[in-house]
């Protein structure tokens, strides 16, 4: 219940909809990154493994 009433006081506060605001934009930057990462990630990944076999191939 006291979620409830925080919540509640949030939307009648002008200040915590400023917060709500600012904790969404976190929340989407951050989702960004990490979809960012993941994918730089498995391209770096892919690179390796081709350079990894391209110097085994040649010894």
């Amino acid at each position: 219940m006291k979620f409830v009433q925080f919540a509640k006081s949030l939307v009648r506060d002008e200040e915590g909809q400023d917060l709500l605001e600012y904790a969404l934009l976190v929340a989407l930057i951050a989702l960004v990154a990490i979809a960012a990462v993941g994918l730089a990630g498995q391209s770096v990944n892919s690179i390796f493994s081709a350079v990894a076999s391209a110097l085994s191939a040649a010894s």
